[in-house]
């Protein structure tokens, strides 16, 4: 298991980002203009990666540069995110660049009170800030790692921008960093950029490191602003497991919960399976518990993926009753699993496969055992006899 704890000691940008991962990463160096290439714009950017001592620390700074002005000039949302969809990009980085591109156009879209297949990119439109974007997807889907991240400086002031003068943070910064713990240094400036945000709203980072960790190597990537009395470089530790390879991974998920006492069975039955089905449920639970007055209530848990769950608080607000729900990001240690499909007796089953501490376990698909015309008896040896030949498929 690898995490990266993020330290924003200057603070956010793409370029920072990448130039720290870099630092602490430079095998990954060499891959980028593969990467730009696959995205489709080759010609338009050119980067470096240089490094870099401000007197303090040093570290890497990383740069792109646009090949034209043309270059520089806005980008519908939609046209970008086609040629990112098109493009010959793996499909975990693809899949990361248009997620972090999303989460920019939901705010624009909000703050300008616009569509989002309307909203037109300034800043971020230019191919420049798109290359920071599709290489951080990259190095973040090489690095298929857990992250957690420090205090977000808001910084102070104002920025001109191509909407005008706005105030520090910037107004999309502002929705994207909400959720996260902030703090003022009192330094005036930009601190963390809309790329930035976005990316730290994609990863989805914890503030607090897991148990048993040790320290493996650190990276520093600076920024082109200089504060005073302060580094403006982000830096990033990786850290692995303590105790060598865990036959789990660990990830972040979150648990929403709440307690139902005025929904009749049928309605909240109905409610829960329509939760279920949803996309970015991972488990809904039900138990039955006692209210307020005595009463005979349901104690309801659901856990989802991080990127889903305002969608599904709205979605349990919509179909159950309750009027409140206790929100909770949590950090979940999952054995290494697969389905596999064995032949018995002519007969196809699937069977669940776990990496256990202690072994590999197997266990057949129920649905295909009892959907059979067997007997009992004539079940369970079909089911040791699938669960056996599993675990042989899987360690040969």
């Amino acid at each position: 298991m690898r995490h990266l704890h993020l330290d924003l000691v200057g603070g956010l940008s793409g370029d920072m980002f990448i130039g720290a991962i870099l630092d602490a990463f430079p095998d990954l160096i060499g891959d980028l203009q593969v990467v730009i290439a696959s995205a489709g714009f080759p010609d338009l950017v050119s980067l470096a990666v240089a490094p870099h001592d401000d007197g303090t620390l040093v570290g890497t700074r990383f740069s792109v540069s646009a090949a034209s002005e043309e270059s520089h000039h806005h980008r519908q949302y939609s046209e970008i995110k086609d040629k990112l969809g098109a493009s010959e990009l793996p499909e975990t980085t693809r899949s990361h660049a248009l997620a972090i591109l999303h989460a920019i156009a939901e705010v624009e879209a909000a703050i300008h009170g616009k569509t989002l297949e309307s909203v037109a990119f300034h800043e971020v439109g230019a191919w420049d800030s798109i290359a920071d974007i599709v290489l951080a997807a990259h190095l973040i889907s090489e690095l298929d790692a857990t992250w957690s991240v420090s205090r977000i400086p808001l910084g102070r002031g104002f920025i001109d921008t191509a909407h005008g003068r706005l105030p520090v943070p910037a107004p999309a910064t502002a929705m994207l960093l909400a959720g996260f713990e902030v703090f003022d240094d009192g330094i005036e400036g930009e601190r963390v950029t809309p790329t930035g945000a976005a990316i730290l709203k994609v990863l989805a980072p914890t503030t607090r490191l897991p148990g048993g960790l040790k320290l493996d190597r650190t990276g520093y990537g600076f920024g082109t602003k200089v504060f005073p009395g302060i580094a403006n470089v982000v830096r990033v530790n990786v850290f692995t497991s303590a105790s060598g390879e865990a036959p789990w991974d660990i990830d972040q998920v979150m648990q929403l919960r709440f307690e139902i006492d005025d929904q009749t069975p049928e309605q909240l039955a109905l409610a829960l399976d329509l939760l279920r089905n949803e996309t970015g449920v991972l488990d809904v639970i039900q138990q039955p518990t006692f209210g307020k007055k005595q009463r005979q209530a349901f104690a309801i848990s659901l856990l989802v993926t991080p990127e889903v769950a305002d969608q599904m608080t709205r979605r349990c607000f919509e179909l159950t009753t309750t009027l409140g729900i206790r929100r909770e990001r949590v950090e979940r240690a999952v054995l290494r699993r697969e389905e596999v499909v064995v032949h018995v007796n002519e007969r196809p089953y699937r069977v669940k496969v776990a990496h256990r501490p202690g072994g590999i376990t197997a266990k057949i698909e129920m649905d295909d055992l009892v959907q059979s015309d067997l007997s009992p008896t004539e079940q369970a040896e079909v089911r040791q006899t699938a669960e056996r030949l599993a675990i042989e498929q899987i360690t040969l």
